[in-house]
């Protein structure tokens, strides 16, 4: 049986701070949407009648990326924001009007107008970037400025969709979602890198957490090649090389991080369990470059397994710690780790052998994603929309 850590009592707390800090709106935000999208999704599958202005595929492929990970994305950064710097990211109205903002954006990808649509979504990155962009200039926190950059190529990426949607901008396409897809992920991979050994190394400093900083250069650098050789459909030779050397090199960092140590720390291993989707993600990857598997396999285990893993660890993570509670999760968060790797399982499953019963393995993956996210967002909305129960702001 896996110990689990029950949270320590909390003290009541009154009052409403659900826009203290970018995580609160932004995290509750991303888990709802992403189970009603899911569901959505699943039900146009099955038959319901589609009223949106886009086809069902696209919508559901960009508002995955644009309308979740982006709200995650967002919750993230707006809250280590003020880690990095000491500076004040948006908070009160100003943090109310980019959840408005974000909002809007969903509502009208959906209904449309076009034009609405284009340029209240296309606007949402650079305003995001904008807002980083602010606070890290003004710290002189370099190291982290590459996040401005990673959020003005998603802007990008996304006009690209909303001007090919237009047939102004004659491309593929799927291209711009893969291009933001692979953004997404490849931000993944790099916060990845810091955080996980780090928080590995000081829950169990007796585990031997190593770290091999050239490693992790090649890493992220055979990575990023893998994602741009599938993204631009560059050579089979190029893609499938870059692939295999990423997941190689994935395979050796992780094993480093001692990730067998945490078996008894969910909150730990939910985090190590999901970078293991990242070398099976490149592996498949390489397959597809060579013909062998589908790319929406592999692109599934990345999105499903890697992301969708690391999100739904993250936000329970930083969730706890930033309401000033124990960083120690109960069954229900659990239960929602395991149904999220599960609906990564059974959507793999599916692409790899739709003969063993496609539908039924799509239907199991979209009902374990939505519920592992309806289970964060249930338990989780009384927590975020009130102060820290150590008093302090934020």
């Amino acid at each position: 049986m896996i110990p689990i850590s029950e949270p320590s009592p909390e003290r009541p707390t009154g009052g409403f701070a659900l826009f203290a800090l970018g995580f609160r709106p932004f995290y509750l935000l991303a888990a709802l949407y992403s189970a009603l999208a899911v569901l959505v999704w699943h039900a146009v599958l099955r038959g319901l009648p589609w009223q949106g202005f886009l086809s069902p595929l696209a919508w559901h492929q960009h508002e995955m990326t644009f309308g979740f990970a982006l709200a995650v994305v967002a919750g993230f950064l707006l809250t280590a924001g003020r880690v990095w710097t000491g500076l004040r990211t948006p908070e009160g109205l100003a943090l109310a009007a980019l959840a408005a903002h974000w909002i809007v954006a969903r509502i009208l990808m959906f209904t449309g107008p076009a034009l609405a649509a284009g340029l209240v979504d296309g606007s949402f990155p650079f305003v995001l970037a904008a807002v980083m962009a602010r606070v890290i200039v003004a710290s002189r926190n370099w190291r982290n400025l590459f996040v401005v950059g990673l959020l003005a190529l998603l802007g990008i990426a996304n006009v690209g969709f909303h001007l090919e949607h237009a047939r102004v901008l004659d491309v593929p396409a799927d291209l711009p979602l893969r291009a933001a897809l692979f953004l997404v992920l490849f931000l993944v991979v790099v916060m990845a890198g810091r955080v996980i050994p780090g928080f590995t190394a000081n829950a169990l400093p007796k585990a031997g957490v190593r770290r091999w900083p050239r490693l992790d250069q090649a890493a992220l650098g055979c990575t990023a090649l893998a994602f741009a050789g599938a993204t631009f459909a560059g050579a089979a030779w190029w893609v499938a090389s870059a692939a295999v050397l990423a997941a190689v090199l994935h395979v050796l960092r992780q094993w480093g991080w001692r990730s067998f140590a945490t078996h008894a720390r969910p909150i730990l291993w939910i985090l190590h369990l999901s970078h293991a989707w990242i070398p099976v993600g490149c592996g498949l990857l390489a397959l597809n470059a060579l013909g062998w598997v589908a790319q929406p396999v592999a692109l599934h285990a990345l999105g499903v397994g890697a992301l969708g893993g690391t999100v739904i660890g993250m936000i329970t993570r930083t969730a706890l710690g930033h309401t000033g509670r124990a960083l120690a999760v109960g069954r229900l968060e659990i239960a929602a780790y395991l149904m999220v790797h599960a609906a990564a399982l059974a959507r793999v499953a599916a692409g790899l052998v739709p003969e063993l019963n496609y539908a039924g393995l799509v239907a199991a993956a979209a009902w374990l994603w939505a519920g592992a996210f309806v289970i964060y967002f249930a338990l989780y909305l009384p927590r975020l929309v009130r102060p820290r129960v150590d008093g302090r702001p934020g």
